[in-house]
């Protein structure tokens, strides 16, 4: 049936779909006349699952007063009552591996010991277990009036705590002592990522404001905020702006783990810059780019493309902005994706897994290009809030501490090795991600009369499901650019629950697979 431009489609069991998502994922219902896009102002269908009473009934309150805008499609729709280590707990009590990290930010793990005993200390709190919150946090602790502790503010616009100046201090060192970190100079906070990116691309325009065009590798994902959403994507767009100018970023080059090692040529992609540099010349001003595409797919380039980009900058002048938003802290094999791909950039974007939970982002880089910005226009409400900074802190410090990435390279093998075996079923195309890094994306493609979206969602489900409804399951994120499922635990899953994990999500995929043979689909009507 084709209503309004769309193709509706009927499964062997009455659901309708659109491109094989259930219509009620999409807000759409059907009455008995056919099918009609749904009222504004009739909620969309809510996603349950059978046997999940509890579950089910926190999904229909969150739709109530929450807009579908608010998340990305996720065929499962999790409901997550308890986390600790790499697990979640639903509030029927069921187990699911962590394989999303919410989305690359908990790295050390859901509510990790040590890592909040060292949050209470920066922030100065009573420890829990402590008499009551009126005891003193410190000995040099006021008496506090009745009915509040003396602690670190919670808030400090505008001013400046000394949690702060120890986590800009401690980032840069850090940075600084790391193998391409010798420009990271000074720290701009922000409270997210786009806004991290949105202060680096107004300091690194602002260094010379004749020169107020942004070259952007095409297809990252920077934000949805002004310009780190204008960096977002490509040319064709909507909400373009004519200061942005796109270039390609290799991915048939890397479409798969095979390819690591593989030959590159660069010089389409030199070709293409410079045809930019004769077209627009000391007008260009800025390059940015991700290490690796995130929400393009998980696409891992080859060093020598990187390499290129910076090459380019430094011989022409160009701001070199990397954003690892989504790389940094262990995600490619170290602890900053500069060193995994060996650069040297004049402004990294940190965030995510920057706080383990907490948000927090920061553009670090060199002092002279934030010096162009004057008083305020790097400032909001947020940016460099006390606990923003403990949390920080906190983090370094057991990265500093423990052998985190170490680790991690080690059940890194065990992930890889089961993902790679996914390629032996035909619906599975490409596997993608760093040797040694925490964070992949498994690619699906059209088989047996099923898109690679519905076998993307199928897989997000099963795993979801695990063995049974009062098994072990998986918890994944609904498919980036339509097919590609992203595997990002947290990276201090251990040996035993890697293997115990993959080892799942592999029974998982088998399932699906058996259940799309052509045994099992003969006895199954075709849809409409």
């Amino acid at each position: 049936m084709t209503q309004d431009g769309i193709t509706f489609y009927r499964s062997a069991n009455g659901v309708w779909l659109v491109d094989r998502v259930p219509v009620q994922y999409l807000g759409f219902h059907e009455p008995r006349s056919g099918l009609t896009p749904m009222p504004h102002t009739v909620p969309p269908r809510t996603i349950e699952h059978t046997g999940e009473t509890r579950s089910n009934a926190d999904r229909v309150a969150a739709l109530q007063v929450e807009p579908r805008s608010l998340r990305t499609f996720t065929p499962t729709q999790a409901v997550l009552a308890h986390s600790a280590g790499v697990y979640h707990w639903t509030p029927e009590g069921r187990r699911l591996f962590d394989y999303t990290s919410g989305v690359l930010v908990s790295n050390l793990g859901h509510n990790p010991v040590r890592w909040a005993e060292r949050f209470f200390r920066y922030m100065g709190w009573p420890l829990p277990g402590a008499a009551s919150f009126t005891a003193q946090s410190t000995p040099d602790a006021p008496t506090p009036p009745a009915g509040y502790f003396c602690a670190v503010p919670m808030t400090a616009y505008n001013a400046i705590t000394p949690v702060e100046a120890q986590a800009s201090q401690k980032l840069v060192d850090v940075l600084q002592k790391s193998a391409g970190g010798k420009r990271m100079e000074a720290v701009l906070w922000a409270a997210s990522g786009s806004e991290a990116i949105q202060k680096a691309l107004w300091a690194a325009m602002a260094r010379d404001r004749s020169r107020p065009l942004i070259v952007a590798t095409r297809f990252g994902f920077h934000g949805k905020k002004g310009l780190a959403n204008a960096v977002t994507g490509s040319e064709t767009d909507t909400e373009r702006d004519p200061r942005v100018r796109f270039v390609s970023f290799p991915m048939q080059e890397c479409r798969d783990v095979t390819q690591r090692d593989a030959a590159f040529d660069p010089a389409p992609y030199q070709k293409e810059l410079d045809a930019l540099l004769h077209q627009f010349g000391r007008k260009i001003g800025t390059l940015i780019t991700e290490p690796y595409l995130g929400g393009g797919g998980s696409y891992h380039p080859p060093k020598a493309y990187l390499q290129l980009l910076e090459r380019w900058c430094r011989e022409n002048d160009i701001v070199f902005i990397l954003d690892e938003v989504q790389a940094n802290f262990g995600r490619t094999g170290h602890l900053f994706a500069f060193e995994t791909y060996g650069l040297e950039p004049d402004i990294v974007v940190l965030g995510k897994g920057l706080g383990n939970g907490v948000p927090v982002a920061a553009a670090v880089g060199r002092a002279d290009i934030f010096r162009s910005l004057e008083y305020g226009e790097g400032s909001d409400t947020w940016s460099a809030n006390p606990i923003q900074c403990a949390s920080v802190l906190a983090t370094l410090e057991e990265f500093a501490s423990t052998d985190v990435l170490g680790q991690a390279r080690e059940a890194s093998a065990i992930i890889e090795a089961g993902l790679a075996r996914l390629k032996q079923y035909p619906f599975v195309a490409a596997l993608r991600g760093e040797k040694g890094g925490m964070v992949w994306g498994v690619e699906f493609q059209e088989h047996a009369g099923r898109s690679a979206p519905e076998w993307a969602n199928a897989f997000v489900l099963a795993c979801y499901q695990g063995d049974g409804t009062s098994t072990d399951g998986i918890h994944l994120l609904g498919p980036l650019s339509k097919k590609v499922v992203r595997i990002s635990p947290p990276l201090t899953i251990s040996l035993a629950e890697a293997t115990a994990s993959i080892a799942l999500l592999e029974r998982c995929v088998a399932r699906i697979a058996a259940e799309a043979s052509p045994a099992t689909r003969s006895a199954e009507p075709a849809l409409a």
